[in-house]
C-alpha cells in the first residue's frame, strides 16, 4: 500500500477531533542567534506529549471489525508506544507493546498507564521485531508499525499540514529523523499543500543512517546507534527511504553536545520542555549557515527522562 499526499489531507480530517492543533512559537533571541526567522511547531504539547499521537490514531481508526477484535501490537522505545496505547484505549481495543529493556522508565510507565500490556526485549531492532512477530503468531494482533506504515506516515504528516496552514510563508521545514515516518509525512504534506518548502531531516551523528543513505544513495542497515536521542535510534525502512530520496532536500547531522545545547536553548528561551530527539532539529543549526530565511522546526516530543535533567544547563 502506497501513501500519497491526499492521504495526509484525509488523515487530518479523520483525527482532528482526537488530537491538539498545537501552537507555533517564535523567539527573537533565537532568530538573532541563528540569523533566520524560526518557527517552532510544539508537538511536545500534543496528546501523549508527542506527534506520534497522530499516526497511531489515524491507523487505529481505520481497522476492520476483525482487526479490532484481535487488538493491536507494536514495538517502540516510547512515544509511539504511548500513542498506540492511547489510541487503542479510546477505541476500546487491547494493545500490546514490545519495548526495549533500556527504554526510559517514564515512557514505560505511561504506556502501562494507558492500559496496554508491555513486553520487554533486548535493546536491538532485531530483538524488537522478532519478539513482536512471535506475539503476533500467538494472538493475531494487527501490527501498527512505528513508522513503516502508510496510515501512520499519513497521520504524522498532519503536523506539517497544520504547520503550513499556520505559517504559509515557510521556506524550509526541519524535522528529526529516526525511522523516517515524520520526515516522510512532512514531505507528503508539503506536496499536498503545493508549497515551495524544502524538507530537511536532522539526526544525531551517532545514529546517522539517513544521512549516510542520502549521501550514498543506498539504504543503510545494521548500524549501531549511540545517542542520547532515544527516539531516533531506529533506521529508515525501504518505504521511508524511498520517500526521502524522492522528496527530501538534505539530511543534517548533529553532535551530542549540540543536542544538549539545543535542549537548554529551548527551555531557556521558549520555556518548553523537550526531549533530546525533539531538540535535534534546532541542534542542526548550530554552526551552520542556512540558505533560507523562514525556517519551521517541529518539536517532536516532550517526554524527557527525568534522569537527564542533571546534565542540562538552565538559566
Amino acid at each position: 500500500m502506497d501513501v500519497t499526499p491526499e492521504d495526509v489531507i484525509a488523515a487530518h480530517k479523520r483525527i482532528q477531533d482526537g488530537v491538539h492543533c498545537t501552537p507555533v512559537l517564535c523567539s527573537q533571541r533565537l532568530n538573532a542567534q541563528f540569523g533566520v526567522e524560526l518557527y517552532f511547531k510544539c508537538e511536545n504539547l500534543q496528546k501523549v506529549g508527542a506527534f506520534k499521537a497522530r499516526g497511531a490514531l489515524n491507523a487505529v481508526r481505520q481497522l476492520t471489525p476483525a482487526q479490532r477484535h484481535h487488538g493491536v501490537i507494536t514495538h517502540s522505545s516510547g512515544n509511539h508506544a504511548q500513542a498506540l496505547a492511547r489510541a487503542a484505549r479510546l477505541s476500546g481495543l487491547n494493545a500490546t507493546v514490545v519495548m526495549p529493556s533500556n527504554a526510559p522508565a517514564n515512557k514505560k510507565a505511561a504506556v502501562l498507564g494507558y492500559g496496554a500490556r508491555v513486553i520487554e526485549c533486548e535493546p536491538t531492532l532485531v530483538a524488537r521485531e522478532h519478539t513482536t512477530q512471535a506475539l503476533m503468531r500467538e494472538g493475531q494482533q494487527t501490527l501498527i508499525h512505528p513508522y513503516d506504515d502508510p496510515l501512520v506516515i499519513a497521520g504524522q504528516g498532519t503536523a506539517a499540514w497544520e504547520f503550513i496552514e499556520q505559517c504559509p510563508n515557510l521556506e524550509a521545514l526541519i524535522v528529526p529523523v529516526g525511522g523516517g515516518g515524520l520526515m516522510a509525512g512532512t514531505a507528503l504534506a508539503v506536496l499536498a499543500a503545493r508549497a515551495n518548502i524544502a524538507v530537511i531531516g536532522a539526526e544525531p551523528v551517532g545514529a546517522a543512517d539517513a544521512h549516510a543513505g542520502f549521501t550514498l544513495g543506498v539504504r543503510q542497515t545494521g548500524l549501531t546507534a549511540t545517542t542520547i536521542a532515544d527516539g531516533l535510534r531506529g533506521e529508515l525502512s525501504p518505504r521511508t527511504f524511498a520517500l526521502m530520496q524522492a522528496h527530501v532536500a538534505d539530511i543534517y547531522t548533529v553532535s551530542e553536545a549540540a543536542i544538549w545545547q539545543a535542549m537548554g536553548l529551548i527551555l531557556n528561551t521558549l520555556k518548553l520542555v523537550v526531549e533530546p530527539s525533539a531538540a535535534v532539529a534546532l541542534a542542526s543549526l548550530v554552526g551552520r549557515t542556512l540558505p533560507y530565511r523562514r525556517v519551521g522546526i517541529i518539536l517532536s516530543g516532550g517526554n524527557v527522562d527525568p534522569t537527564l535533567w542533571s546534565g542540562l544547563s538552565v538559566s
